[in-house]
């Protein structure tokens, strides 16, 4: 009696398995079916060029409309006081006025948010991008580019920020405008040439 109930248990695990097996292979096809289907656009705030740099790899590899976030206001050339001032404004919860916009941000599906990471989160810039536009509904896939502070809380800052918005928490983190890996992490997200 008992070797019967061990082979139906055997034979439901079998079943369960091949059942799980297709289902992921059918996600993977849909997966890929929207990513190569989606309306793309590339938006990225960058101080020193490294995150734009990362922004035109991005779009070398999946074509895409690519955005530079400009705001009001300057920072100080020398690197130093430049931080202080950063660090001051994201303490304060400051929003620069932005100086471009999107045309048409409802035309996009697939939208790419590329920020450095200051003092451990997203620049004010790129938060005055996402108080800015409806993003509700869209995919939402952060970059971000750092000095050494890695992701620290960049991605779940922008993920707290981007209400109504799907964000993919396997977002893109380099140093410096190092773009080694974009491509396969692109492949992995769904992406094809």
């Amino acid at each position: 009696m008992n070797k019967w109930w061990l082979s139906g248990i055997a034979v439901v695990a079998l079943l369960v398995a091949a059942a799980y097996k297709v289902m992921a292979q059918t996600g993977e096809e849909n997966k890929t079916m929207d990513t190569q289907n989606a309306k793309i656009l590339i938006a990225y705030y960058s101080y020193s060029g490294n995150t734009k740099e990362v922004a035109e790899a991005i779009q070398k590899e999946i074509g895409g409309d690519l955005f530079e976030i400009k705001a009001e206001g300057t920072y100080p050339d020398e690197y130093r006081p430049m931080t202080e001032q950063a660090k001051k404004e994201i303490g304060a919860g400051f929003r620069p006025k932005l100086t471009t916009s999107v045309a048409d941000m409802a035309q996009y599906d697939i939208v790419f948010i590329g920020s450095p990471n200051w003092w451990g989160t997203i620049t004010p810039q790129v938060s005055s991008f996402l108080e800015s536009y409806d993003l509700s509904g869209k995919t939402v896939i952060p970059f971000v580019t750092h000095g050494g502070g890695g992701q620290q809380n960049t991605i779940a800052d922008l993920t707290a920020q981007c209400k109504g918005c799907k964000v993919n928490s396997d977002g893109w983190v380099g140093y410096g405008s190092r773009t080694l890996g974009i491509g396969s992490w692109l492949e992995d997200l769904g992406f094809k040439k």
